[in-house]
This record gives C-alpha cells, sequence and structure tokens, in this order.
C-alpha cells in the first residue's frame, strides 16, 4: 500500500471531491491495526460541465464541543479522564474556530489523547498526508468519503502504545495524537457527528 499511496491517495481525493460520496461509519477506533478500503470510488453522473476545475463544497461546520462530537460508548471508555485541563495549555475553540480537545490528567505521565479539527484545504492536505505515508511509514485508506492515514509506535519511555491518526474529508482535517489512550470508534465517531 505504501508504494501506491502518494498516487491513490491523490487520485481518491480528486474523486471523492468531484463525486461527493456519502458517509458511513467504519466502526474503527484510532488505532485500527490492518486498515482497508471501505468502497470504491464511483464516476459522476453529471453530463453538464463545469466551468470551473475546482468542485464546489458546501461548507461543513466545525464543530464547538469536544464531548458532543463522541458517542457515548466512546465518552465511557474515556470515563474519568479530565477535559482540556489547563495545564496542558490552550484548547476548546480557537480564534480561527480550531477545536483542540485534550484528553489527559495533569498527574499522568503519558496517558491521554489530543485532537485538533480545523478547516484546511485540498493542496495542504494532501501534502501532508503523502509526507506522512513516504516519509514516516503511515498506511492510508479512503474511508467514509475521505482519506484517513494512521501509524502507531511503541512509546520510547514507558512501555505503552503511542500513535497518531488523521482524516480529512470537505476540507476538514481530524488530527488525534495519542498515548496509552485509544478508545474504540473515536475517529470514527467524530466523523459521523461531523458528516452525519
Amino acid at each position: 500500500m505504501k508504494a501506491r499511496s502518494v498516487a491513490a491517495v491523490a487520485a481518491l481525493l480528486l474523486i471523492a471531491g468531484l463525486t461527493g460520496c456519502g458517509a458511513t461509519s467504519d466502526g474503527d477506533g484510532g488505532s485500527s491495526a490492518s486498515p482497508s478500503p471501505t468502497g470504491e470510488p464511483t464516476e459522476s453522473a453529471s453530463a453538464s460541465p463545469s466551468p470551473s476545475p475546482t468542485p464546489t463544497v458546501s461548507a461543513v461546520a466545525l464543530p464547538t464541543d469536544c464531548r458532543a462530537i463522541l458517542s457515548e460508548d466512546v465518552l465511557s471508555q474515556l470515563g474519568e479522564t479530565p477535559l482540556n485541563d489547563a495545564a496542558f495549555g490552550p484548547s476548546g475553540v480557537g480564534t480561527d474556530g480550531t477545536l483542540t480537545c485534550i484528553w489527559r490528567d495533569p498527574r499522568a505521565d503519558t496517558t491521554g489523547l489530543v485532537t485538533t479539527i480545523e478547516r484546511m484545504n485540498r493542496g495542504p492536505a494532501l501534502d501532508l498526508l503523502n509526507e506522512l505515508a513516504d516519509t514516516e511509514g503511515f498506511s492510508c485508506f479512503t474511508p467514509d468519503g475521505g482519506t484517513r492515514c494512521e501509524k502507531t509506535w511503541q512509546n520510547d519511555q514507558y512501555p505503552v502504545t503511542d500513535g497518531r491518526t488523521l482524516f480529512w474529508r470537505d476540507d476538514i482535517l481530524i488530527d488525534t495524537q495519542y498515548s496509552n489512550l485509544a478508545p474504540t470508534g473515536y475517529t470514527a465517531s467524530i466523523i459521523a457527528s461531523i458528516f452525519g
């Protein structure tokens, strides 16, 4: 998959943007071990030419509440983990509308996760995802009408798993970095909330 990642991600981003694929939940958490495509892109049925090569995407609203974007199941897996403790710096809604959610206890050495949901145009998103696939060994695939890249690794200091999952669709990037805290269905829940 890695050898074809750059061309495949580029082609699928373009096709997904032009066809407006519908969303379906993939049901995995942020640390899927063996990702696989969930469907084949289809050609647009439109017969009339468009005056602009750039597809028109209706603006999707950025979320404003870290809890509201998660299912009850995911929230129960997070349990009593504190959300947006001031010890970790700025969080919540930023001046540009970006939502930062920090699930971490300040008393824990490593356990926690940080999700940033922001606007990102296709060009910069494609550059970012291609770089992660080409230089850092991320696996990329195309669920839920978007592109998802992810990777896990062993923490340098503790015997726990760290990871990062990114999902891009309709100029929205969901970027989660975590250590020893990867609730099942976390990313899928956010996708369903934003695009559902």
